[in-house]
């Protein structure tokens, strides 16, 4: 028997499209408010025309206010916001897009939340409250946690609390620095972690990326080899997907390994390993931190990535995943991945 949501997508299908603009634009103003009408149509995507009718009719139903400093949502406008939440991911296809690509990229458990952070910033917001979600039922006991670093990560961080775990979790960063922005790598996402939650953590003051005569070196300091012992130990691993050429910038690759990895047409990347779209790995930076065989140890590993430009990425990886991996993504993701 069809459920009413299927009766509806057949008989008042634009009833149902109504109904998801203005859910999404609810929840963009919930995420950036107080914002303004001009910065909230160029991040939608709609016509200062068309979301000035939307604002009108939301802020007289009472769901949105509007003062000076922007559009906020109202008591009301997130009690609905909050109920009609599961309501919106059957309208969307979003519970169907996660069965699917559970089925496509052979994985237990797959989250996929609205939106796609290549346009919207705040579903990188999203993805961490829903990666912080899945962390949370998983701790059992004492936990080890380790945690890569990059904005996905941070954005995770953002969305712990201090409800999130004891003082016997303990946050420990999965690699060295990766020389970007200070706030992104591992060992402060780690500090941010720890902070929020009132855990512990460790840190690894080394290079991500060294030379073979370098790294030897500092396997052999005392302190090191402690912090690589527990990180090894973890039970729960995030980390995130890299584009593999974006990836190779920040890294600052020499000319040489650049060309490899252009060469070898390599489109993903995690824990310093290079991934062409068969998932064959082309190449492989030598870092100090968890190893892409180290993964099978651990539990529980989170893999967090999102984004139409990561698809491929996302697809990549995944044939090399271990089976324990539980896929966290976004509907601009999941919807190039369906489409193969």
């Amino acid at each position: 028997m069809e459920s009413i949501i299927d009766i509806q997508k057949r008989l008042l299908p634009d009833l149902l499209e109504v109904m998801h603009k203005r859910h999404y634009i609810l929840r963009s103003i919930r995420y950036m408010q107080p914002v303004g009408r001009r910065s909230l149509a160029q991040s939608l995507g709609l016509t200062e025309r068309v979301l000035r009718s939307e604002v009108e009719f939301l802020k007289n139903q009472d769901l949105i206010e509007i003062r000076t400093s922007g559009m906020s949502l109202t008591g009301d406008g997130i009690i609905l916001l909050e109920r009609v939440g599961s309501l919106m991911r059957e309208i969307s296809g979003i519970n169907e897009m996660e069965q699917k690509l559970k089925s496509l990229l052979n994985l237990n458990e797959i989250v996929i939340v609205s939106g796609n952070s290549d346009d919207s910033p705040w579903v990188k917001e999203e993805l961490g409250r829903a990666a912080a979600a899945s962390m949370k039922k998983r701790l059992a006991g004492k936990n080890i946690i380790a945690v890569t670093g990059g904005t996905t990560m941070t954005a995770v961080a953002e969305m712990l609390t201090p409800d999130f775990a004891s003082d016997e979790t303990l946050f420990v960063p999965a690699r060295g620095g990766i020389g970007e922005d200070m706030k992104n790598q591992a060992n402060t996402i780690c500090s941010t972690m720890a902070e929020k939650t009132g855990a512990r953590h460790r840190v690894l003051y080394v290079p991500d990326q060294v030379s073979k005569e370098v790294y030897k070196s500092f396997l052999k300091e005392p302190m090191i080899k402690e912090v690589l012992s527990l990180i090894t130990s973890a039970n729960i691993v995030l980390h995130g997907i890299g584009d593999a050429v974006t990836m190779a910038e920040r890294r600052k690759t020499s000319e040489a390994d650049f060309q490899k990895i252009l060469s070898e047409h390599a489109v993903g990347e995690a824990f310093g390993y290079y991934f062409n779209e068969e998932g064959e790995v082309v190449h492989k930076v030598p870092t100090i931190g968890l190893q892409l065989e180290d993964l099978s140890k651990a539990n529980n590993v989170i893999a967090v990535a999102g984004g139409g430009s990561k698809a491929k990425a996302i697809r990549a990886y995944m044939k090399s995943a271990p089976s324990s991996t539980v896929l966290i993504t976004d509907e601009g993701a999941a919807r190039v991945l369906l489409k193969g």
